[in-house]
């Protein structure tokens, strides 16, 4: 036994080794880590148990029945973040490049289908040159067993992925599909064509950063939802999110510590909106007043960044924040920023987290190019999520609601459970000089004097228009609150809510307009 033992612990050390210590080097010449030094940071001490680690490819030919090394570029198993069950993979780019083979694809769909069966997340480190070449359409074959997989648990466990190196070809649509995607700057790309085939095709001359890099896909694609300046920062952010996030969707999200005061009141909530209502103001300081200790987990902070998107704590309650961003295009909608927030709300629906909006948007962008982009179809994304979602909806009006948009951000209509307004929202078709300019465009083109008419009859629109009273006499408000308020109000709305009961009409699935 003792025989047997030694040749048990040297295969271990083989297999901890990967593609050789080398290789390892090499990795950390270029700035990032191997995949089992990955797994230590990303998990919490101790707890992870590897599976399949003597796994082994299949392929002959190319020289392949002579390389065969344990593990065949993929370590996979199970661990535990904040002490909860995660499944995780992490792609060994030192064996084969991490490229994916029939067998380094069947331990990555095993750790799935346990993910799916054992309701825990999934959570996948990927460093791969792509399809290994010399298997031919086995290779294939198991990207499509992934996606199939990726898609079947969407919407059931939280699926979360990590780009540490390059990640090309068909293989950037398993990340695709996952709720999250993190990258780390200068390090990890995506693309499906590379630079040289782009500069073959379109003869447009780019290199790998400026394809595909992490900077690209968090403000230009909106494909990362993250992008930071190391691997051990990523692997942070990626821990910090599951103090947010559920198992499964069964499960109720996990609860903040909850030692801020619940009924805290924050004066500073007086003097952030500006009297001027043409005024910016940065929607950040009013959620970060508001949340448990001033935390806001923002996602996708670089992208479309008219909206805002991200976790909080409230009163303890984990929270999905959506808002506009008045200091960005005035906080407007357009297509990035209403297929952001749909994304996220679904999201949120998916696993139980309440809804939080902070509301203050002039209305949909206007322009040609938004309108041939197909801001119609984009924009009802997100009308399309709220109406959809089930979870407890909460919006406070800050300001402006105007048009389409005040339905849109959740409005009463659209099953908003409960809807707070500040003193200074306002609530209308559209702000008093475009209204007025068509409601007396005659009286102004027969003015001596068009400016002071337009002045005169804005001023009179305001009075009538520019407040919450109307909507609140409707019940379309259920109040209108000092803005100190705003924090105990929102507590007590969710402990209120926290038992609700809601469903959809029995279908298959609806045809949200992609």
């Amino acid at each position: 036994m003792e025989e047997k033992l030694r040749r048990l612990d040297a295969l271990r050390e083989e297999s901890r080794l990967g593609g050789g210590e080398h290789r390892i080097e090499a990795q950390h010449a270029k700035g990032k880590l191997s995949a089992r030094e990955r797994l230590d940071l990303l998990l919490d001490e101790d707890s992870f148990v590897e599976l399949d680690r003597f796994v082994t490819h299949r392929g002959t030919g190319f020289g392949l029945e002579d390389q065969k090394i344990l593990g065949d570029g993929v370590v996979t198993g199970y661990g535990a973040i904040h002490g909860r069950l995660v499944y995780v993979l992490s792609q060994d780019f030192t064996v084969f490049g991490g490229s994916l083979s029939e067998a380094h694809a069947e331990k990555i769909v095993k750790i799935q289908d346990l993910a799916l069966k054992n309701g825990a997340p999934v959570v996948g480190l990927n460093d791969s040159g792509g399809a290994r070449i010399q298997e031919g359409v086995t290779s294939l074959g198991g990207y499509a067993d992934i996606f199939l997989r990726n898609t079947l648990t969407s919407g059931v466990v939280p699926q979360i992925s990590l780009i540490l190196g390059p990640c090309a070809g068909g293989a950037v649509y398993s990340p695709a599909i996952t709720d999250f995607v993190y990258m780390v700057r200068g390090t990890s790309y995506m693309f499906v064509t590379g630079p040289n085939v782009v500069k073959t095709v379109t003869h447009e001359d780019v290199d790998m950063e400026g394809l595909g890099g992490a900077d690209v896909h968090a403000t230009t694609s909106g494909v990362a939802h993250f992008a930071h300046d190391s691997e051990p920062e990523c692997l942070e952010a990626v821990r910090t999110i599951f103090r947010y996030i559920p198992q499964n969707n069964t499960e109720a999200p996990p609860r903040g510590p909850g030692q801020d005061p619940p009924h805290r009141q924050e004066e500073s909530l007086l003097e952030i909106v500006p009297d001027n209502p043409n005024r910016p103001y940065d929607m950040h300081r009013v959620i970060e007043a508001v949340v448990d200790d001033g935390e806001f987990y923002e996602v996708h902070s670089g992208f479309a960044q008219n909206i805002l998107v991200g976790f909080a704590h409230l009163g303890g309650h984990s929270v999905g924040v959506v808002a506009n961003q008045p200091s960005v295009l005035a906080g407007v909608l357009d297509i990035d920023s209403a297929t952001k927030g749909a994304r996220f709300v679904r999201f949120c629906d998916a696993f139980n987290i309440p809804l939080v909006v902070f509301e203050d948007v002039p209305g949909f962008l206007p322009g040609v190019g938004q309108e041939h982009g197909g801001i119609i179809r984009h924009g009802a994304k997100l009308l399309y999520a709220f109406a959809e979602a089930t979870v407890p909806k909460v919006t406070v009006i800050t300001r402006k609601a105007y048009g389409g948009a005040y339905d849109v951000m959740n409005s009463k209509h659209i099953r908003g459970d409960l809807n707070l307004a500040w003193p200074s929202a306002e609530i209308a078709v559209m702000g008093p000089k475009g209204a007025v300019e068509i409601l007396f465009r005659r009286e102004i083109a027969e003015a001596d004097d068009p400016e002071a008419v337009i002045e005169q009859r804005m001023e009179e629109y305001r009075k009538r228009f520019a407040h919450p009273y109307i909507a609140a006499s409707r019940g379309y408000l259920d109040d209108v609150i000092d803005p100190r308020e705003t924090r105990p109000r929102l507590v007590s709305a969710l402990n209120m809510l926290a038992d609700k009961r809601d469903q959809n009409p029995v279908r298959k699935h609806g045809n949200i307009p992609l």
